[in-house]
C-alpha cells in the first residue's frame, strides 16, 4: 500500500557526467625560478635521455648484384708466343691480372686464414656438383645454401613443369684458380671475396617437357664443357661459406643448341573442338559436309537460305 500511495519521484531527463578533455600543461617549480640559459641547458639534458621516435631497420648484403672485373679468357683457352704482338699484349695483361689477384689473395686470407688456391679448386667442384643435382632434384632449401641470391633466379627460371636429368661424369682437367677479386660495398670494411675457377669436365644433360618428351640433349650423349665458374663469400661474416654466384661465357665461346619447343599433339585438335562448338560454326560445317557429298560447289549464300 505504500508504494501505491507514495508519489512517484521525479527523474533528470538526462544525466550530465564532466569528461576531462585537455590536460593543462604542467610547468615544474625549478622551470619557473631558473633563468633562460639554465633553463635551455636542463632541458637539452633531459631531451638526450628520451627515446627518438624514428625506426632504424638493419639491412643484411648477403653477396654482390654481379661480377667485379670479370675474368676475360684467351681466345680458345690458349697461349700465343710472346714473339708476336699479341701474344705480348696478351703475356702483359696477365701480369696486371696475376698483380691485382695476389693483393686481393692478401685481403681473403687476413678474413679466411684457411683459403688456398691449391685446395679451393676441388671444394669449388663439389659445389658446383651439389648445386646442378640439387636444381635436378628441385630441393630449393639446400640451392639456396649453395648458390647466392643472384644466381638463383638464373638457374631456376624456365624449369618449371619441366624435368631435368643431370649427372657429372668425369673432370678432364684439374680445376684450377684463374681469377681472385675483393671489393667493398657501403663501407670499406663490408668486404666481398670472389674467386673464379676454371672447370672443363664431361657431363650429361636431359630436358624433358611435362608430357614426357626430350627437348635438349640426352642422357647418353656425354658432352665436353669448358666453363668459368664464379665463387663469392661475404668476408665479414664469420658463418659465411663459398657459394656459386654466376658463370662467365667468353665471347668466342660456340653457340648452345637451341631448344625444341614441342607442342602436345592434342592441342591443335582441342583449339578446333572449342571453335566447333559454336552453333554458328557447327551450322557451316554441316552444310560444308553436305555440299561435299551431293558434289555441289559451296556457296556461301546457302546458309541464309
Amino acid at each position: 500500500m505504500e508504494s501505491l500511495l507514495r508519489p512517484p519521484r521525479a527523474v533528470p531527463a538526462c544525466l550530465v557526467v564532466p569528461v576531462r578533455t585537455k590536460r593543462r600543461l604542467f610547468v615544474p617549480e625549478w622551470a619557473r625560478e631558473l633563468p633562460p640559459e639554465e633553463k635551455e641547458k636542463r632541458l637539452q639534458s633531459l631531451v638526450r635521455m628520451l627515446p627518438e621516435d624514428r625506426i632504424e631497420r638493419a639491412f643484411y648484403l648477403a653477396c654482390t648484384a654481379s661480377i667485379i672485373d670479370p675474368y676475360v679468357p684467351p681466345e680458345g683457352d690458349a697461349r700465343m708466343t710472346s714473339l708476336s704482338k699479341e701474344g705480348l699484349k696478351q703475356r702483359m695483361e696477365k701480369l696486371k691480372q696475376t698483380a691485382a689477384s695476389q693483393l686481393a689473395l692478401r685481403k681473403v686470407k687476413d678474413h679466411d686464414p684457411n683459403f688456398s688456391t691449391k685446395a679451393f679448386p676441388e671444394m669449388a667442384q663439389e659445389i658446383y656438383v651439389e648445386a646442378h643435382n640439387s636444381l635436378a632434384n628441385f630441393n630449393k632449401q639446400k640451392l639456396h645454401s649453395l648458390v647466392t641470391e643472384r644466381c638463383y633466379p638464373d638457374m631456376v627460371r624456365g624449369n618449371r613443369y619441366k624435368t631435368i636429368r643431370w649427372s657429372f661424369v668425369e673432370s678432364l682437367e684439374p680445376p684450377r684458380v684463374v681469377h681472385i677479386r675483393c671489393t667493398s660495398i657501403v663501407n670499406q670494411g663490408n668486404l666481398y671475396g670472389q674467386v673464379t675457377v676454371r672447370m672443363h669436365t664431361r657431363q650429361t644433360l636431359a630436358i624433358y617437357d611435362r608430357f614426357g618428351r626430350l627437348m635438349y640433349g640426352g642422357e647418353q650423349l656425354p658432352k665436353d664443357v669448358l666453363e668459368y665458374v664464379v665463387f663469392e663469400r661475404y668476408l665479414v661474416n664469420p658463418y659465411g661459406t663459398w657459394r656459386m654466384h654466376g658463370k662467365i661465357v667468353p665471347e668466342w665461346a660456340p653457340p648452345k643448341d637451341p631448344i625444341v619447343k614441342v607442342r602436345p599433339r592434342g592441342a591443335v585438335c582441342l583449339k578446333a573442338s572449342r571453335l566447333c562448338s559454336h552453333p554458328v560454326w557447327m551450322l557451316l560445317c554441316v552444310t560444308v559436309t553436305l555440299c561435299w557429298e551431293s558434289s555441289q560447289s559451296w556457296n556461301p549464300r546457302q546458309l541464309f537460305w
